[in-house]
């Protein structure tokens, strides 16, 4: 299965590998989603690079028990990146089998959810580096790696930015592989769930800080009134929370456990991504505050199910009467400054909805701006706006031009007959700059996807003087 197109370079045909999700896979014993280049114009297969180590092979030793002989998956479903003056293409690797269970995985699992660079002739590893150790979190990768020539302290840098679910960017010297600020491994919390072996430590950037909210408290719940945050309370009980990376948890009714409601679940970042600005190196990201797919449980596999010791129970996260119970803003779009590693600005994606604002729990109560509900934006920058699109799921769909140095709103328009889905691009036809969008349809109505292009309309013509 490939979620993403081959990637050509001369002639190297490079094929993304992407196997079925490993949720409650059938067996520990699963295909391996190994990364394999062709030659474009004989079909011959020029290389093959192991995402599971082999026997004998580098990373072998982050797989306790043997486990590397029969566990699979860890291909590729973000699209790949290509270096075409090094000759690099960086690879964003997916998790391993069980997303939310690897009792039977043991240790850190290279190379598991992380980004490796192979130099795209030969397949050779030149360097790695793991964002998600031992991951049960379904922590893979959702975006292309970005290329981004930036200037940290006077010093030049080829650097590649790899963003993450856990709503981070991640930094590095794309030619050597150096974080270009310092990772930190810092103590998470650990699993209790019968036979699994959390990583006692994950790595943090400290540059850039988090676009988007990471693990949940009691803090977090809204609160426009006294009624709103009871409900909210109520809403969680049962639920394990906590920092992120807390561990999925058994799921036992009998005891009122309902698994872990995690934040950020499966994005934060996901795949809408992020843009940059080589002009500026100004990097834009989209990202969600979701409670969906959130909250995720362990549970016995049933006879037969499986010969994995628990399965996954994802499900959705509690809402109150339709409204996610964590404060707004619920999306966000992020500018970053990549020369320093500081957030320049941060806005909320387009304005509060109005079943929001009409909500009957919420009458004679003004709340903040809350941006969109659902998925994070697509975005797109060019010389002075930042285009970005939402109503992917519960909102108006819309199309909005932000001013890339402010994040203010400059223009928006309604999408019909559905929401943006994938990510803008523009062109120049007879002098005249046009934006391009695909825009969903609508099943309903039997109205077909659209590409759909805007640009500014033309200035009136002044009419001719009279004649004298």
């Amino acid at each position: 299965m490939n979620t993403s197109p081959p990637l050509v370079f001369g002639n190297v045909v490079l094929i993304p590998t992407s196997l079925e999700n490993a949720r409650n896979p059938k067996s520990k014993k699963y295909p391996k989603a190994d990364m394999m280049a062709f030659d474009a114009r004989t079909g011959r297969k020029l290389w093959s690079f192991h995402t599971i180590p082999r026997k004998g092979e580098f990373g072998e030793d982050t797989w306790e028990n043997g486990s590397n002989i029969y566990t699979g998956h860890t291909g590729a479903w973000a699209p790949f990146t290509v270096d075409e003056q090094l000759g690099y293409v960086y690879i964003p690797v997916e998790g391993a089998t069980g997303d939310q269970y690897g009792g039977q995985r043991p240790g850190n699992n290279l190379f598991s959810s992380s980004i490796v660079c192979l130099d795209i002739k030969t397949g050779k590893r030149i360097w790695h580096y793991q964002l998600t150790h031992h991951d049960i979190w379904d922590y893979d990768m959702p975006t292309a790696p970005i290329l981004a020539d930036i200037n940290v302290n006077g010093r030049p840098i080829k650097a590649v930015v790899q963003l993450t679910k856990q709503s981070f960017a991640f930094v590095f010297d794309r030619v050597t592989g150096q974080p270009v600020w310092p990772i930190e491994e810092r103590p998470v919390p650990q699993s209790d769930a019968p036979g699994e072996k959390t990583s006692p430590t994950q790595p943090f950037p400290t540059k850039p800080p988090a676009v988007d909210r990471q693990g949940l408290t009691e803090n977090d719940l809204i609160d426009w009134t006294p009624q709103i945050k009871q409900m909210a309370l109520d809403a969680i009980k049962g639920y394990r929370i906590g920092p992120m990376f807390t561990p999925p948890s058994v799921v036992d009714p009998a005891k009122g456990a309902k698994g872990t409601f995690t934040f950020p679940g499966s994005g934060g970042i996901d795949w809408e991504g992020g843009t940059f600005d080589p002009e500026t190196g100004m990097l834009y990201v989209g990202s969600a505050t979701r409670t969906d797919t959130a909250v995720y449980g362990l549970q016995n596999p049933k006879p037969g199910e499986t010969d994995i010791q628990m399965v996954g129970t994802g499900s959705v996260g509690p809402t109150i009467q339709r409204l996610p119970v964590v404060k707004p803003p619920w999306t966000r779009i992020t500018a970053i400054n990549l020369n320093t590693g500081d957030i320049a600005w941060q806005v909320p994606n387009g304005p509060t909805p109005d079943w929001v604002k009409n909500h009957p729990l919420l009458k004679g109560v003004t709340i903040p701006q809350t941006g969109s509900v659902g998925r994070a934006p697509l975005l797109m920058v060019t010389k002075t706006l930042l285009f970005a699109g939402s109503g992917y799921e519960t909102d108006p769909p819309a199309f909005r031009a932000y001013d890339k140095k402010t994040g203010a709103l400059i223009w928006e328009v309604q999408t019909s007959p559905g929401p943006p889905t994938g990510v803008p691009m523009t062109y120049m036809y007879k002098g005249k700059q046009y934006v391009v969008v695909a825009v969903e349809g609508n099943a309903a109505t039997r109205t077909a996807t659209q590409l759909v292009a805007f640009a500014i309309p033309d200035p009136p013509k002044t009419a001719a003087p009279p004649a004298e």
